[in-house]
Order: structure tokens, then C-alpha cells, then sequence
């Protein structure tokens, strides 16, 4: 019999569900919290609150458009960490509820993992090991993989994670939340080489992103001064300039990873991974490196239950279960 497992994610602001099967994703149903762009960014409680209001629904739909009755579970899946906390524990404890409701097993998963493991839900499959770039809000990494559960961090950010700077970049120009996805908007209308910025110098293959932050902030504060209307009359060619710089950053870290462990099987995952400017020069240099690159389809970029439910499968095969006494974790290494 296939194991068919119910996948469950709620680590930030999206409360999704996902239906697998022999390790199929049969879907991924997501519910976005449009309530945080009022304030400009996540407020921890409000979603907290409005996974409460979600999850049911969403799950009820994912069982329902994958044509599955409860009954029929093998196991639940559910993200573990890392994230918000009041966003995890939503998750975490529909999850057990479920679980003992209908005796199987709960299945942990590793948010930062599943990132990694959604190159596994379509084709083309990236072979081992290679290494994955994970680019979020909250998390800057590279990452060796071995095995779908053998992973290493051989780089990450220092301070600020690459998906922070961009929505800090857009606030400071009186874009809307969420900010990055307008950056890369205007950064395509716009000239690259226009402005320049310095780069953090850090050891080995690590990051840091809390320095352009601040110059960033303090050359848009200088130009204001010059001219009122600076960043409304240069608004393509700040953010063109902005974008090439991060991204250009991320793949000198990568580019230093992969010389360094003979790696050319190249993959990147997470929010900022659907940024077009990075995927467009990972490309460039893959041909020129002669890398193989592996870019996963924009509904599994950001978070969602599909990739939850793609670990899960590997898990379950794995006969990796949790207890009923786990908890939720905020901070969770992979």
C-alpha cells in the first residue's frame, strides 16, 4: 500500500495543505494573510490568529480536491520549525489533534529542508549531492546535500537574511508589503550599473546583509536631500542597481562553493529564489561555468505544503516519526 500523508505548514503568514501519494503531490492549497500589508511587514499575532481561522477550510479542501477521505491517511505531516512560534504551534497542534483522532503517525518537518526537497516534486531532479542556495526572509544559506535527509550548511548569513534586505530596501522606498517582488518589477525596467554599492567582506562562504541595509538607508537620505522627488524620478534604476548587487553577492558565495567542493549540480530554493534577476544570472553563469541548474516552479518557492509533503514522503519511507510531545521550534537547524 502507498503511503498517502496529509502535509501541513503554517511557519510565517501562508497556511497551506498538501495531499501525497507514493510521492506524488496531488496538490497544495494555500491561504495568503493579506492583513499584515496595512503594517508593512508580519505581525506575529495576527498570524497566529488568522492560521486559527484557515486551517480548518484549508485542509478540508485539500483532502477534498485530492479526492482522499481522512480515513485513508497514513500519517500527518507538519512544519516543526523554524518560523514564528505562534504561527508553528497552529500548525503543530491541529496536527496532533488529527493525528491522535485517527491513530497515525505525525511525521516533523524541517521547513528549511522541505525548501530543499521541493526540487524533488517535478522534473528535472537535481542528482547528489549538489548544492542548494536557500534564499527567504528569514534565511540565507548554502547547502551541501548528500541524501533527501543528509544535509549540511557549509555557508550562511551572519545577521540579516538576503529576503530581509530587499523588503527593508522596498519599505525605505515607500513600497508596498510584501516589498520584494516589487523591487524585481522595477529593477526590470531599469539600468543595473546606475548606482553602485559596497559589498560586506565575510570569512569562507558566509554572508552578511545587515551593512547594506544601513548604507543602502543612508544613500537614499543623502540623494533625498539633494532632490525631493530622487527616488520617484530613479525608482527603476535604484532598484535595478539594488538587485544586481544582492544577487550578485549570492552567486560569488555560490561560485566559491562550488569551486571549492567540485559541485556542478547548482539548485537554488525559497521566496527569493523566484526573484527573476537571480534566476536569470545563475543561468548566465551556469553556462559559463558549465554548471546543471535546477530552479523550482514559483508555487513551490515560497512556502507551501507541497514541499512539506515532499520531505514527509522521505521521511515516511524512512519510518522517521515524531511523538505526540513534540513541540514547535522558532529557531531549527537543518
Amino acid at each position: 500500500m502507498h503511503p498517502i500523508i496529509l502535509a501541513i505548514e503554517s511557519s510565517c503568514d501562508e497556511t497551506s495543505a498538501s495531499v501525497i501519494t507514493n510521492g506524488k503531490v496531488l496538490n497544495n492549497i494555500i491561504a495568503t494573510q493579506a492583513i499584515h500589508q496595512k503594517y508593512g511587514g508580519v505581525v506575529p499575532e495576527l498570524a497566529s490568529r488568522a492560521h486559527q481561522q484557515n486551517i480548518v477550510a484549508v485542509v478540508s479542501e485539500a483532502l477534498s480536491t485530492a479526492g482522499i477521505d481522512k480515513s485513508k491517511l497514513s500519517a500527518i505531516a507538519f512544519t516543526r520549525g523554524p518560523g514564528l512560534i505562534g504561527s508553528l504551534l497552529v500548525g503543530v497542534s491541529f496536527a496532533k489533534g488529527m493525528a491522535l483522532a485517527l491513530n497515525i503517525p505525525l511525521i516533523e518537518i524541517n521547513h528549511m529542508q522541505a525548501h530543499v526537497l521541493a526540487h524533488f516534486i517535478d522534473e528535472p531532479r537535481p542528482s547528489f549531492p549538489f548544492l542548494c542556495l536557500t534564499v527567504s526572509g528569514g534565511h540565507t544559506q548554502i547547502v551541501l546535500v548528500k541524501d533527501f535527509l543528509d544535509m549540511e550548511v557549509i555557508g550562511e548569513t551572519q545577521d540579516d537574511a538576503v529576503g530581509e534586505a530587499f523588503d527593508k530596501a522596498a519599505k525605505l522606498m515607500g513600497l508596498p508589503y510584501p516589498g520584494g517582488p516589487l523591487i524585481d518589477k522595477h529593477a526590470q525596467l531599469g539600468d543595473a550599473k546606475r548606482f553602485t554599492f559596497t559589498e560586506t567582506v565575510m570569512p569562507n562562504l558566509d554572508f552578511s546583509f545587515s551593512g547594506i541595509k544601513t548604507q543602502f538607508m543612508y544613500f537614499l537620505r543623502d540623494e533625498v536631500r539633494k532632490n525631493a522627488d530622487f527616488i520617484e524620478q530613479n525608482l527603476n534604476d535604484i532598484c535595478a542597481s539594488l538587485q544586481a548587487h544582492l544577487v550578485g553577492m549570492l552567486l560569488k558565495r555560490v561560485e566559491q562553493a562550488a569551486k571549492q567542493t567540485n559541485i556542478k549540480e547548482i539548485a537554488i530554493a525559497g521566496g527569493v529564489s523566484a526573484n527573476s534577476g537571480l534566476r536569470k544570472s545563475l543561468l548566465a553563469m551556469a553556462e559559463r561555468k558549465q554548471w546543471q541548474v535546477y530552479i523550482p516552479a514559483f508555487e513551490y518557492c515560497t512556502d507551501n505544503a507541497g514541499m512539506i509533503a515532499m520531505a514527509a514522503h522521505y521521511k515516511f519511507l524512512k519510518g522517521d516519526f515524531a511523538d505526540l510531545s513534540v513541540t514547535p521550534l522558532a529557531r531549527m537547524p537543518i
